[in-house]
């Protein structure tokens, strides 16, 4: 049996859940528009942990989704992740954004485009097959008219992410699916951490970064 904390703070939904064997036992989350992550993640990591009747120590492993995402959002999940690693002694798993956010579509055909908010018209994509395969790698990009064109002409298309929304705005095709007000979730995360416990595949605690994509550039204050 394998019991893992499963942390995602990659977007405005502060998120955690504790998983049991892959299979989801307990989930708390809030998708606070202000990232509240900072003063929320600890205390809906004790509540899941007191819900679940155990104590951190009777975990085997915890998991945090890496990115692409939030800059400020990641460093708080990772950071926390790290934190209960390093006092625990616990393996440290990472889990992609956007293939546990795939995983919320349920379909018969087609590719999944899962995809969060970038600035404008920019967005973090990655494209998914039926199993959630890997079949395009991440890539920050800017939306236009043509954008997945040669996926939408062979196929039906399925959008999931908050950067579904500025994609509506460009994107009008019979084969585009649009999965609206979907963002990351602890939820997913749980079988996908699974997979990677028995696989042995860990992180370094102490060197492991989140995937930021891009270099985080700090807007300069207005003046006043």
């Amino acid at each position: 049996m394998s019991l893992i904390l499963n942390l995602e703070t990659a977007t405005t939904n502060c998120s955690v859940s504790l998983s049991k064997d892959g299979k989801t036992i307990v989930l708390k989350e809030d998708n606070d528009k202000n990232y509240s992550h900072a003063e929320r993640l600890h205390i809906y990591i004790d509540a899941v942990l007191k819900e679940a009747n155990i104590t951190s120590n009777d975990l085997d492993a915890i998991a945090v989704s890496k990115g692409p995402g939030s800059y400020t959002g990641l460093r708080i999940g990772v950071s926390a992740a790290k934190g209960l690693c390093f006092a625990l002694s616990k393996p440290l798993i990472a889990v992609p954004t956007l293939n546990a956010l795939a995983h919320q579509v349920i379909m018969e055909s087609g590719v999944v485009v899962s995809m969060l908010d970038a600035r404008r018209m920019e967005v973090y994509s990655a494209i998914y097959d039926l199993d959630c395969k890997e079949i395009r790698e991440t890539q920050a990009e800017i939306l236009n008219e043509t954008s997945f064109k040669n996926y939408l002409e062979e196929g039906k298309v399925y959008f999931i992410g908050n950067g579904v929304e500025k994609t509506k705005t460009l994107i009008n095709h019979p084969n585009a699916i649009f999965v609206d007000n979907k963002l990351p979730s602890a939820n997913d995360m749980s079988a996908l951490a699974f997979k990677k416990y028995k696989e042995n595949s860990f992180e370094d605690v102490a060197y492991f970064e989140p995937y930021y994509l891009k270099d985080f550039v700090a807007l300069k204050p207005k003046a006043k």
